[in-house]
Order: structure tokens, then C-alpha cells, then sequence
């Protein structure tokens, strides 16, 4: 089990030492949200900041999940910028274009993920499978932190998970949308690897003392 918070919701204005704090704590990946203004109607992070991320925490892994329907533009940036993982959604773009940033994400050696909204079908994942490295369930509509996790979401993850299985292919499901202690098991015992907990982590006080609750729960 893998706990990646999202730094949306840590302190921007004192972010280093939020992810100072966790990475002690035993984080060894953060999710970092990058939302476009036009995909989805919030805005968040650059390139620069990845690169800057990377450069003071070169050993803690940058999930980047790209809220973005200009692929075009920004993959290439964020591989870059040194992003060791890029999700990007399949509802932001055509097929074609989906094939085409795997591969590219593949030919770069960066992991490559595929994001689903909550309403899009499981069933998708079919056509991409065999070039994914993570595939990232969304618990949650896509676009702010803080929001409630989405009460069917188990059995989506059951569903991507006997996909998985049937396709002969042993990867990760990670969940973001709503985690906490209770959410983080419902996922778990459907068949969730890495779960991604933002407010959680970030807005109930010690960074430490969540880190270390969530993870006792997940063993």
C-alpha cells in the first residue's frame, strides 16, 4: 500500500516544509494536481514547481496528474521538468491522442497512468492496458480538494481490478477523491494500491501524526 498526498492541499505558501514533514514521515511519492483553468475550472501547478520539486527532493517520486485537455503542450513539459509518473485523463482527449502519450511517455521512461472520471466506464481501459503502469480511478469529480468520496466507487475499483486481472496485468490502482481512515479501507478491500489523501494528510493538524494513522490503517 502506497500513500501519495496531494500537495494541492498542503501550505503554498510554506510548501517545502509541509513535504519536508511527510517525506520524514515516510512518504516516498506525492501527487501533484495540474489543472488548467479549461479542463477543469480551478488552477494549480507548473512545470517550474516540478522542477523544483524534483531538484530538492530528487529521491521522492513526482505523480504528476494532468487535469488538461492540452497534452500537446504540457506532457512534454512536465517529462521535462523531471516527472517520474504522468496520469493523464482519458476524457480529455480523443483515443488516438491517449495511444499517442503513452507511447511517448513509455519512449521517455516515465511511467505512464490513465485517469477515469467517476462516470466513465471501467470498460475503457481494455484498449490501453497493456502500456499502463498505474491506472488512477477518480473518487471524486475532478478540480477541487475536499470533496466527498463517492459512495459506489467500490465497486468501480472491483470492476478495474478483475479487468486488470482477466488482462494478465499486475499494476496499481490508485484512488484520489475524498480519502480518509474509513474511505481509505472501503478502497483497499476493493482492490485499491495507492491512495491518494490530501486533506487528510494536510489539513487535520500534525502531518506526521496523519502520515502515521493512515498507514497503520492500510497495513
Amino acid at each position: 500500500m502506497l500513500i501519495a498526498p496531494s500537495i494541492l492541499n498542503a501550505n503554498n505558501l510554506d510548501l517545502k516544509k509541509d513535504i519536508k514533514e511527510a517525506t520524514a514521515a515516510g512518504i516516498t511519492r506525492f501527487h501533484i494536481d495540474i489543472m488548467d483553468g479549461h479542463f477543469v475550472p480551478n488552477l494549480s501547478f507548473g512545470p517550474q514547481m516540478v522542477s523544483d520539486f524534483k531538484r530538492e527532493f530528487p529521491t521522492t517520486e513526482a505523480e504528476i496528474h494532468l487535469m488538461s485537455d492540452k497534452p500537446d503542450v504540457l506532457v512534454p513539459a512536465f517529462v521535462k521538468a523531471g516527472a517520474d509518473l504522468v496520469e493523464i485523463h482519458y476524457e480529455a482527449m480523443g483515443e488516438e491522442k491517449v495511444n499517442h502519450w503513452l507511447d511517448y511517455l513509455i519512449a521517455n521512461n516515465v511511467k505512464a497512468g490513465l485517469v477515469l472520471n467517476p462516470d466513465t466506464p471501467v470498460s475503457v481501459l481494455n484498449k490501453f492496458v497493456s502500456k499502463l503502469d498505474q491506472v488512477l480511478l477518480m473518487t471524486v469529480y475532478p478540480g477541487f480538494g475536499g470533496q466527498k468520496f463517492i459512495a459506489d466507487s467500490p465497486k468501480r475499483i472491483k470492476k478495474t481490478r478483475q479487468l486488470l486481472t482477466k488482462a494478465g496485468k499486475d499494476i496499481p490502482i490508485e484512488v484520489d477523491g475524498g480519502v480518509n481512515g474509513q474511505t481509505a479501507m472501503l478502497a483497499k478491500d476493493a482492490g485499491a494500491d495507492v491512495f491518494v489523501a490530501g486533506s487528510y494528510i494536510f489539513k487535520n493538524g500534525n502531518i506526521t501524526e496523519q502520515v502515521k494513522k493512515l498507514t497503520e490503517i492500510l497495513r
